[in-house]
């Protein structure tokens, strides 16, 4: 097998295997989202009632964020290795099959349940009443709104991510991954905050725009945090692919992809 050919096979083995855990932890943010907890009770801390724009909130964030994390870092390193096109290509494919599961569980919601497994089901662990089927489709279930918002949120922040990422590293080269990688983040994440929210609740719900602000200020803190906490990770991750690649190859994929990005 000649040079070119084992560069081609681990490239395409690289992008699969990022694809792969792109859209399963996106997926799996989106289906587990609906679940809200309590970021101060994790920690054993009393609420946090910061003021923001006439509102106190406490840090109450969806689930989602505990993984989507691992998106954030995933879509650099694909910006790193296979431009913007890379990006695009993961990103509209994950839209698809966030749509097909909405649509998938929408059908399912919809079953009518048997009845023996509403009557072996039909108490918790303490005794009261339990009614499975409605539980079932109350965590799966979600409304229109919140399906469109957080697609349309995705999409768009995904490519913003990718074009400010590019853009910075006209000015970083091929050095300071961590500016340009938290540089992108912090930009399309404050976007990503603030239109999941605005569609979902502002237009398609019934919260005021103050209200939407302020709840997107919290998570954006949480995400900003997140975005530097996770710079090690970064290096580490182009520690391990310059390894498989070989740092040679590596260059040339970084910089291929930065010339197709322009």
């Amino acid at each position: 097998m000649s040079a070119a050919t084992t560069l081609e096979r681990k490239r395409t083995n690289l992008f699969l295997a990022l694809s792969g855990i792109f859209l399963a932890n996106a997926l799996l943010a989106e289906l587990i989202g609906v679940k809200i907890f309590s970021g101060e009770a994790l920690f054993g801390l009393p609420g946090a009632q910061l003021a923001i724009l006439g509102s106190k909130l406490d840090f109450n964030l969806t689930a989602g964020v505990i993984i989507w994390p691992v998106v954030f870092v995933t879509t650099d390193i694909i910006n790193e290795y296979f431009g913007k096109q890379g990006v695009k290509k993961v990103s509209i494919l994950t839209v698809i099959l966030i749509l097909y599961a909405f649509l998938v569980i929408t059908i399912v919601t919809g079953l009518p349940p048997a009845q023996f497994w509403i009557d072996l089901n039909n108490k918790d662990l303490q005794g009261n009443p339990f009614n499975i089927d409605y539980a079932f489709n109350s965590i799966y279930k979600q409304g229109l709104g919140i399906i469109i918002g957080s697609v349309v949120a995705f999409l768009v922040s995904q490519l913003l991510d990718a074009t400010v990422f590019h853009w910075l590293r006209k000015y970083t080269g091929s050095k300071k991954i961590w500016l340009r990688a938290t540089g992108s983040t912090l930009v399309s994440q404050l976007v990503d905050s603030l239109v999941v929210l605005f569609v979902a609740f502002y237009m398609f719900g019934n919260w005021s725009m103050e209200l939407v602000l302020s709840v997107a200020a919290i998570n954006y803190i949480y995400k900003f945090t997140v975005a530097i906490l996770l710079t090690p990770v970064l290096y580490l991750a182009h520690y391990l692919i310059d390894g498989y690649l070989g740092k040679r190859d590596a260059d040339t994929l970084i910089a291929k992809a930065a010339i197709e990005s322009e």
